[in-house]
């Protein structure tokens, strides 16, 4: 018999519905903001953001190229502070794009500051950041302030989920919904 994923699952905190709904209006905030962009990028940051960013894109009416990142600066479930570079993107051209970060979820924010800054300094034209989730109470105190979300689809409490490209151990990751993982699947 087939594991059922669905029976880790404490609470589901945001339904298919709701994932289409933000993601359809982070897709027009992102298509206004970037209506005259000449150079647009989306970077898609590996692996958890795959399904949102494969929904996102369809969601935009403007011209854009895709590009891939997997970046860490995490080592278990802690923030290490350094920014790891696993993939990078292979662009001379970066000084001609308007890039648009798109991540799973912000919660220390060290990941996002740290990998804005290196763009900015390899020489784009301009960093913005964009999120499905974020946790806020989960921010580093030397972040705090430091770190703009300019799209963000939903503000979640401190809790460990799962579903929509959010793993644990790389599983759950094809569960349609985001979910609070029973704190007894990961306590282990």
């Amino acid at each position: 018999m087939a594991y059922n994923m669905k029976k880790d699952i404490a609470e589901v905190l945001l339904s298919e519905e709701q994932i289409a709904d933000i993601v359809k209006r982070i897709g027009k905030q992102i298509s206004e903001d970037y209506c005259e962009s000449e150079h647009l990028v989306l970077l898609c940051i590996l692996k958890g953001s795959a399904p949102f960013f494969g929904d996102l894109v369809k969601s935009l009416d403007v011209p854009c190229e895709f590009e891939f990142m997997r970046v860490s600066s995490y080592k278990g479930d802690k923030s290490t502070g350094e920014l790891n570079i696993i993939l990078d993107m292979n662009r001379e051209d970066i000084d001609k794009c308007d890039v648009v970060v798109i991540e799973d979820i912000i919660d220390s924010g060290n990941t996002l500051y740290k990998l804005k800054k290196y763009i900015l300094d390899k020489g784009a034209k301009s960093v913005r950041l964009c999120t499905l989730l974020d946790k806020p109470d989960r921010r580093a105190e030397h972040i705090k302030g430091k770190i703009a979300i300019d799209y963000c689809g939903a503000v979640i409490p401190d809790e460990f989920v799962v579903g929509y490209g959010l793993d644990y151990n790389e599983k759950y990751r094809n569960l349609p919904y985001v979910g609070i993982l029973k704190r007894e699947v990961y306590e282990k």
